[in-house]
Protein backbone atom coordinates (compact mmCIF):
# COMPACT_ATOMS: atom_id res chain seq x y z
CA UNK A 1 0.00 0.00 0.00
CA UNK A 2 2.86 2.39 0.78
CA UNK A 3 4.30 1.79 -2.66
CA UNK A 4 0.94 2.51 -4.30
CA UNK A 5 0.62 5.76 -2.36
CA UNK A 6 4.16 6.74 -3.29
CA UNK A 7 3.60 6.17 -7.02
CA UNK A 8 0.20 7.88 -6.91
CA UNK A 9 1.65 11.00 -5.26
CA UNK A 10 4.71 10.89 -7.50
CA UNK A 11 2.53 10.72 -10.62
CA UNK A 12 0.36 13.59 -9.43
CA UNK A 13 3.26 15.81 -8.49
CA UNK A 14 5.16 15.02 -11.69
CA UNK A 15 2.02 15.95 -13.63
CA UNK A 16 1.79 19.15 -11.57
CA UNK A 17 5.38 20.09 -12.40
CA UNK A 18 4.85 19.35 -16.09
CA UNK A 19 1.73 21.54 -16.00
CA UNK A 20 3.66 24.28 -14.15
CA UNK A 21 6.39 24.15 -16.81
CA UNK A 22 3.79 24.35 -19.60
CA UNK A 23 1.97 27.23 -17.86
CA UNK A 24 5.17 29.24 -17.38
CA UNK A 25 6.00 28.84 -21.07
CA UNK A 26 2.54 29.70 -22.41
CA UNK A 27 2.04 32.65 -20.05
CA UNK A 28 5.58 33.95 -20.28
CA UNK A 29 4.74 37.67 -20.34
CA UNK A 30 2.77 37.51 -17.08
CA UNK A 31 5.26 35.14 -15.45
CA UNK A 32 8.27 37.37 -16.04
CA UNK A 33 6.48 40.70 -15.57
CA UNK A 34 4.50 40.02 -12.40
CA UNK A 35 7.19 38.08 -10.53
CA UNK A 36 10.03 40.25 -11.82
CA UNK A 37 12.07 37.33 -13.20
CA UNK A 38 14.25 37.67 -16.29
CA UNK A 39 13.16 35.69 -19.37
CA UNK A 40 16.15 33.32 -19.21
CA UNK A 41 15.15 32.21 -15.70
CA UNK A 42 11.74 31.11 -16.96
CA UNK A 43 13.38 28.92 -19.60
CA UNK A 44 15.84 27.45 -17.09
CA UNK A 45 13.07 26.72 -14.60
CA UNK A 46 10.89 25.10 -17.28
CA UNK A 47 13.67 22.74 -18.38
CA UNK A 48 14.53 21.82 -14.78
CA UNK A 49 10.88 21.08 -13.95
CA UNK A 50 10.46 18.86 -17.01
CA UNK A 51 13.66 16.89 -16.40
CA UNK A 52 12.88 16.47 -12.69
CA UNK A 53 9.31 15.32 -13.33
CA UNK A 54 10.46 12.73 -15.86
CA UNK A 55 13.28 11.46 -13.61
CA UNK A 56 10.79 10.80 -10.79
CA UNK A 57 8.66 8.63 -13.07
CA UNK A 58 11.49 6.26 -14.06
CA UNK A 59 11.60 3.36 -11.56
CA UNK A 60 15.25 2.50 -12.36
CA UNK A 61 16.53 5.87 -11.18
CA UNK A 62 18.46 5.45 -7.90
CA UNK A 63 16.80 6.69 -4.73
CA UNK A 64 19.58 9.20 -4.08
CA UNK A 65 18.88 10.96 -7.41
CA UNK A 66 15.15 11.10 -6.64
CA UNK A 67 15.95 12.61 -3.24
CA UNK A 68 17.82 15.44 -4.92
CA UNK A 69 15.00 16.01 -7.39
CA UNK A 70 12.57 16.31 -4.47
CA UNK A 71 14.92 18.70 -2.69
CA UNK A 72 15.14 20.80 -5.85
CA UNK A 73 11.35 20.86 -6.14
CA UNK A 74 11.07 21.84 -2.46
CA UNK A 75 13.48 24.72 -3.00
CA UNK A 76 11.45 25.70 -6.06
CA UNK A 77 8.23 25.75 -4.01
CA UNK A 78 9.77 27.80 -1.18
CA UNK A 79 11.16 30.27 -3.73
CA UNK A 80 7.79 30.45 -5.52
CA UNK A 81 6.02 31.13 -2.23
CA UNK A 82 8.43 33.94 -1.35
CA UNK A 83 8.25 35.43 -4.87
CA UNK A 84 4.44 35.38 -4.89
CA UNK A 85 4.21 36.90 -1.42
CA UNK A 86 6.43 39.77 -2.58
CA UNK A 87 4.67 40.28 -5.94
CA UNK A 88 1.17 41.25 -4.87
CA UNK A 89 -0.55 37.89 -5.28
CA UNK A 90 -3.55 37.13 -3.07
CA UNK A 91 -3.32 34.68 -0.17
CA UNK A 92 -4.76 31.70 -2.09
CA UNK A 93 -2.43 32.22 -5.07
CA UNK A 94 0.60 32.76 -2.82
CA UNK A 95 -0.20 29.75 -0.61
CA UNK A 96 -0.40 27.27 -3.52
CA UNK A 97 3.37 26.62 -3.56
CA UNK A 98 3.27 26.04 0.21
CA UNK A 99 0.61 23.35 -0.27
CA UNK A 100 2.72 21.77 -3.00
CA UNK A 101 5.68 21.81 -0.62
CA UNK A 102 3.69 19.76 1.89
CA UNK A 103 3.00 17.15 -0.79
CA UNK A 104 6.69 17.01 -1.73
CA UNK A 105 7.71 16.52 1.88
CA UNK A 106 5.16 13.70 2.14
CA UNK A 107 6.70 12.11 -0.96
CA UNK A 108 10.15 12.24 0.57
CA UNK A 109 8.85 10.44 3.66
CA UNK A 110 7.15 7.80 1.49
CA UNK A 111 10.36 7.36 -0.50
CA UNK A 112 12.22 6.45 2.70
CA UNK A 113 9.51 4.04 3.77
CA UNK A 114 9.61 1.97 0.56
CA UNK A 115 10.81 -1.59 1.16
CA UNK A 116 14.43 -2.04 0.10
CA UNK A 117 13.47 -4.62 -2.56
CA UNK A 118 11.53 -1.95 -4.47
CA UNK A 119 14.42 0.47 -4.76
CA UNK A 120 16.77 -0.40 -7.56
CA UNK A 121 20.38 0.53 -6.99
CA UNK A 122 22.86 0.66 -9.80
CA UNK A 123 26.57 0.20 -9.31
Amino acid sequence: MKSLNYWLYTGLMSAFMIFAAWYAETHQAEFTRRLGFPAYFRIELTIAKLIGALVLLIPQVPQRIKEWVYIGFCICMVSAFIAKCNSGYGFIEAAQPAFSLIFYLTLILLLYKLPKKETIRTA
